[in-house]
């Protein structure tokens, strides 16, 4: 039974409700940043490091006024906050009442915080269940993947990440909001490394619209490396400033965005700019309480196509048209019901290719599993990013579900040419084709 780490609560909840090596990396919050606990912490893989009896990562997002720091284990969250007055911090140990009556007040705060961004009323196991018993494709993935939610974020914060996911990758999207703090909001506090002496980071809370709206910001923005998205950040901040008149006004009105039905929220949300149908959805599933609610894009079509029997183009490329946007949406809401959005959630993540192999066993160096040993296996959900293929030509794609090591038969294209041929081979086999086997890099 693992000890309660020093200065940490504990709050016991199983990691089948909630894994955060998987929640806050899955592309729904950008901010929160992971610390190994151990040199040996660092190559841990996902999600052994939860397994473990003792806690091998700690997690840190900065609110307003604190920051707070997370670390699991299988049965447990231990939580504590740190806080802008660092000498406070060690009054808070003293044995005075008062401050150990203070102390009790703010992380009292924090656990309710907690309790309120993942959602912990919501019994994830049951939803598991549901969703197997309609669903055998989720069904295959429903032991892989356990433990993933969807977050109940700041509206604010949400909608400004999101504007920023426009054509973008999780890592670049994480480095954006990140500059977002640092240039445009105070270090609220600085903390240790836990295990690095001497080496501490500056934790710096999310930026409001008043400071974001200012004219210059989007100029600002450029030359970090946002793009287009940099003007579409500055003008909604604008655009809400001068419509509600202050940050907490605005903070209010996006909140209030979750006691209208789904369809008012969306429409309010596509006033500002930046924000489509997409990122609309988005924030609709990960901030305001629109749990049934798909995002869909290309990549969410091709596995209604692949896997639930949706009709796909013909030429290999669909555009998302509203039409079919709301056919996908429709269709997932059908077989997942009201908390469609969060079943989402948990095929994005198997299909994301930093998740290529969570919840598979660790591969030894040359022993094969026996047989008879129950393996974990995504089934006929047998998630894979290959990019795609010049129409004229055909992939195979073969997955060993017994090793963790893919392989994978492909047809290669006209410029791909084996290391070592001479010319007249390559010539030879850019006019025939060659079936070669490779290794897929996960």
């Amino acid at each position: 039974m693992s000890s309660i780490p020093a200065g940490f609560r504990a709050l016991p909840l199983p990691i089948s409700q909630l894994c955060l090596s998987a929640v806050l990396k899955c592309g729904q919050s950008f901010r929160w940043t992971s610390l190994p606990l151990s040199s040996s912490s660092e190559k841990t893989s996902i999600p052994e490091q939860e397994l473990n009896p003792e806690p091998t990562h700690e997690y840190r997002f900065c609110l307003k006024d604190r920051v707070v720091c997370l670390r699991q284990t299988k049965d447990n969250i231990y939580y504590r906050s740190a806080y802008k007055d660092l000498s406070e911090n060690a009054s808070s140990c003293s044995t005075s009442s008062k401050a150990r009556s203070s102390n009790n007040e703010r992380e009292n705060e924090t656990l309710v915080f907690l309790r309120d961004y993942f959602q912990l009323e919501i019994d994830l196991n049951k939803l598991y269940d549901d969703w197997s018993s309609s669903d055998p494709v989720f069904k295959n993935l429903k032991h892989r993947f356990s433990g993933i939610r969807i977050l109940r974020q700041d509206p604010w914060e949400c909608l400004i990440s999101f504007i920023c996911s426009s054509n973008n990758n999780i890592t670049r999207i994480s480095k954006m909001v990140h500059n977002l703090c640092i240039h445009f909001s105070p270090c609220l506090v600085k903390l240790d490394d836990p295990i690095a002496v001497g080496c501490e980071t500056a934790h710096h809370p999310f930026p409001p619209p008043s400071i974001l709206a200012a004219p210059s910001v989007g100029t600002k923005l450029r030359e970090l490396g946002f793009g287009y998205r940099a003007d579409f950040i500055q003008k909604t901040a604008a655009m809400l400033i001068q419509e509600h008149g202050s940050d907490e006004a605005v903070f209010k009105h996006l909140s209030g965005l979750r006691l209208v039905d789904t369809e008012s929220a969306r429409a309010e949300l596509l006033k500002l700019m930046g924000v489509g149908r997409k990122v609309a959805d988005c924030i609709l599933l990960m901030s305001l309480d629109k749990r049934e609610v798909v995002p869909v894009d290309t990549h969410v079509h091709q596995i209604a196509v692949k896997h639930y029997g949706m009709k796909g183009s013909s030429s290999g490329k669909t555009s998302m048209t509203p039409k079919l946007y709301d056919e996908v949406n429709a269709k997932f809401t059908k077989i997942w019901g009201p908390y469609a959005g969060w079943a989402h959630s948990i095929l994005f993540t198997a299909d994301l290719k930093s998740f290529s192999t969570y919840g598979l066993p660790t591969p030894s160096s040359s022993v094969t599993p026996a047989s008879n040993s129950p393996q974990p296996s995504a089934g006929p959900l047998d998630f894979e990013e290959t990019p795609p293929t010049p129409k004229r030509k055909r992939k195979l794609v073969k997955t060993e579900t017994k090793n963790v090591t893919l392989t994978s038969t492909v047809v290669v294209n006209d410029t791909l040419e084996l290391e070592g041929d001479n010319l007249a081979e390559r010539v030879k086999r850019r006019r025939r084709g060659v079936a070669v086997t490779v290794k897929d890099e996960l």
